[in-house]
């Protein structure tokens, strides 16, 4: 079973795997993330046939969602030949649940001044499987196969993938994909007990180089609480062929 279920051409219905880590019967953020990637992906590809890539996804998280059914709308706020913005949101019952700010821009051929100075992560085969269900519950969290290196408290690198697709008999695209999954960094490496400390995010930024390759997502975390309640994780990104990109989550920090 998928993540989530087409209804229509704008409704979804979620599955138990979208089930989420504080609260079993609230979803997951991270599907409902991809799924938002995936609805701005469909409809750049009804409306025009040159493949512009998404090389920022800005998300706002503006409450929790029970795992039901949800509605996406897309509309394009700047459109460009390039260059385009676009914004899409998840609701439930007529109220916002998540918005997404995308830009999607074209790709050139720029081999000859390609470079980075981002370090690389030992790939999966080279850590150790951790199971992240002894840690949080959830149908998602119990859905994602992790291999993970916890460096202290808080920091960290870990890699990730899931058997689940998506959305239920659609092709969805790699980056829609890995969007399914960027929500897990804030949990990987954790820095206090979840049951001592809350600490969901209410936002999720990622910068994307490229299109994502293979079937495992990298993740470089470092987790950060302020002595305000406010707190940070901040990422670097990695794929099959190396550095993929950056992910940035402001999070609430609350003591129980």
């Amino acid at each position: 079973m998928a993540y989530f279920h087409r209804l229509d051409e704008h409704t979804f219905r979620a599955s138990e795997h979208t089930g989420g880590a504080w609260r079993e019967d609230e979803q997951h953020i991270a599907p409902a993330l991809g799924l938002l990637a995936h609805v701005v992906e469909r409809d750049r590809d009804a409306r025009r046939d040159d493949g512009l890539v998404l090389s920022r996804l800005c998300y706002d998280i503006l409450g929790t969602v029970p795992v039901a059914e949800v509605a996406t709308e897309v509309r394009v706020v700047r459109p460009g030949r390039t260059i385009e913005l676009v914004e899409a949101s998840l609701s439930h019952a007529g109220r916002p649940v998540a918005l997404l700010r995308a830009w999607l821009m074209a790709e050139r051929d720029t081999a000859a001044v390609a470079g980075t100075a981002l370090p690389g992560i030992p790939g999966p085969d080279e850590l150790q499987a951790w199971a992240p269900g002894e840690t949080w519950p959830g149908g998602f969290i119990g859905g994602v196969e992790v291999r993970r290196h916890l460096e202290e408290p808080g920091r960290g690198w870990f890699w990730v993938r899931t058997p689940v697709p998506l959305v239920e008999g659609e092709t969805v695209g790699a980056t829609a994909r890995v969007a399914g999954l960027l929500d897990i960094a804030n949990g990987m490496t954790v820095r206090a007990d979840p049951r001592e400390v809350h600490y969901p995010n209410i936002d999720l930024t990622a910068h994307l180089l490229r299109e994502p390759v293979g079937e495992w997502l990298g993740v470089d975390a470092s987790i950060t609480f302020g002595d305000n309640g406010i707190g940070l994780t901040s990422s670097r990104l990695h794929d099959a062929r190396g550095p993929l990109g950056s992910l940035a989550q402001c999070v609430t920090v609350r003591p129980r």
